[in-house]
């Protein structure tokens, strides 16, 4: 339990110049790189905006970690996202591994046990987001879709699942 709260003035000293080089270092890089780099978008992302607290935190509190091996992984980090998004846009099979497929959990006013099951979402889920926007009943609702990044959005006034913004739905098997 040697120097538990304090250790040098040295250590302190560095760690101060360590965590402003390196966060100052990750604006610029994440600023050049665009703002998809940190969206909300699916389960990718939300991996590299991890890794990139965790690189930043050893950055900033492992003396055994110079700050241009911390650079060097954030760039690598950034690169990597970037290359794997630009990819994902132009290409639908690496889209298709990297993103999920939006599901379809209510449909006119019926919820869909099946992709509810398959989704893991609940009624109180469900009952949540309608409650959010307004609604008084499932009934009101004519969709509610599970998204790529998890969240629920509520369409009312639809009349067919052949529109536009209900293309690469997954649905239920009996709705076809």
């Amino acid at each position: 339990m040697k120097n538990i709260f304090f250790d040098s003035w040295e250590s302190v000293v560095h760690t101060i110049v360590i965590t402003v080089l390196a966060y100052v270092l990750l604006i610029v890089l994440l600023r050049i790189s665009g703002k998809r780099t940190l969206s909300k978008m699916n389960a990718f992302d939300l991996i590299v905006t991890i890794a990139l607290g965790s690189t930043l935190a050893t950055v900033m509190l492992s003396k055994d970690v110079a700050l241009l091996d911390g650079a060097i992984a954030f760039f690598l980090l950034i690169s990597l996202q970037y290359v794997i998004t630009w990819s994902s846009v132009r290409y639908k099979k690496i889209s298709k591994i990297v993103k999920s497929t939006p599901a379809l959990l209510v449909y006119k006013g019926e919820m869909l046990r099946e992709m509810m099951l398959k989704e893991r979402i609940d009624e109180d889920e469900i009952y949540s987001i309608l409650r959010e926007k307004g609604l008084a009943s499932v009934a009101e609702a004519d969709a509610v879709i599970l998204e790529t990044d998890g969240t629920l959005t509520v369409v009312q006034n639809l009349n067919s699942l052949n529109t536009s913004v209900m293309n690469h739905i997954s649905k239920p098997t009996q709705l076809g």
